[in-house]
């Protein structure tokens, strides 16, 4: 006869390490690439909102000097969007302005209109706040008021429907974020219970010898709130992975890289590994201590 191989002892406050840490790690990975799109989509946003201007188009007997005032004021008024501190207004001239239609349309005008009716304009690109059409209503008539505006000229439709398509899609975003947070959760939670599975009987060992529910819970407690770091740590790895394979095939991608949000991404992820093991842990253990003898088997 072959002798018995010793049985290994289980160990208060030990489960499978692969297979959790793997499941949340899965789980967390698709939070984040999530996560990625949210902060790509807000970054995108931000880029088509500060490109919302205005043309402010100039009288044709205005002096360099007053041109110049004009320039001034606009730079200090609070719906001009300021880039680092630096007003977002540039000055067109009507003989730029001729140069860029002629290369467009490949057909000049000057010729046969025989002077060049365009006019000088400074063009303006509008704070986030004052993007919506009552407040670009209010933009209009204070620059209007100023001295040497001849007219101030936007698109309203297109602002209208830039203000109506951000809204629903950040509408649809947050709800999938809901969802997808959710699920993530509930996956999490089932992946720890079954873990603990097998612990259940040891568990109520050492409720019989008289541990109190502080002391079992604590090496689980710990064990768990280690794994959901770890499984974060892993998370953000492969991300970052994925992530620096996808800047190089996607042409443009890295212009929508934001260093900060990003790290608040990474600091999400392993907060939320650490954070819903701990708790789901927490909550299974506490139902296997108050379950009775016959419902463990």
């Amino acid at each position: 006869m072959q002798p018995k191989k010793p049985r290994k002892k289980r160990k208060l406050g030990s489960y499978p390490f692969m297979s959790v840490v793997f499941s949340i790690t899965l789980s967390l990975l698709v939070i984040g690439l999530f996560g990625l799109l949210l902060v790509h989509s807000q970054r995108l946003t931000a880029i088509i909102q500060e490109n919302v201007q205005l043309q402010v188009y100039l009288q044709k007997n205005i002096t360099d000097s007053e041109r110049n005032r004009l320039e001034r004021i606009l730079g200090t008024k609070d719906y001009v969007f300021k880039n680092e501190e630096t007003p977002r207004v540039e000055f067109i001239s009507r003989d730029d302005a001729a140069q860029a239609f002629i290369k467009a349309t490949g057909e000049d005008f000057t010729d046969l209109l025989g002077e060049n009716p365009l006019r000088d304009l400074f063009v303006i690109n509008v704070a986030f706040d004052y993007q919506s059409l009552d407040s670009l209503e209010v933009v209009e008539a204070d620059i209007n008021a100023l001295r040497g505006v001849y007219e101030v000229n936007y698109v309203a439709s297109l602002v209208q429907s830039i203000n109506e398509n951000l809204t629903k899609i950040g509408l649809v975003l947050l709800g999938f974020a809901l969802v997808l947070f959710l699920v993530v959760v509930i996956l999490i939670n089932n992946t720890i219970k079954l873990a603990l599975f097998s612990q259940r009987f040891l568990i109520r060992s050492m409720q019989l010898v008289g541990a109190t529910g502080t002391f079992i819970k604590r090496p689980f407690l710990i064990r768990s709130a280690l794994y959901g770091g770890i499984a974060g740590l892993l998370a953000c790895g492969l991300l970052y992975l994925l992530y620096r394979s996808a800047i190089a095939r996607v042409e443009n991608l890295a212009q929508l890289r934001d260093e900060q949000s990003l790290l608040l991404l990474s600091g999400v992820i392993i907060t939320m590994g650490v954070f819903v093991a701990y708790f789901s842990t927490m909550s299974a253990i506490t139902r296997y201590l108050k379950t009775s003898l016959d419902e463990l088997y």
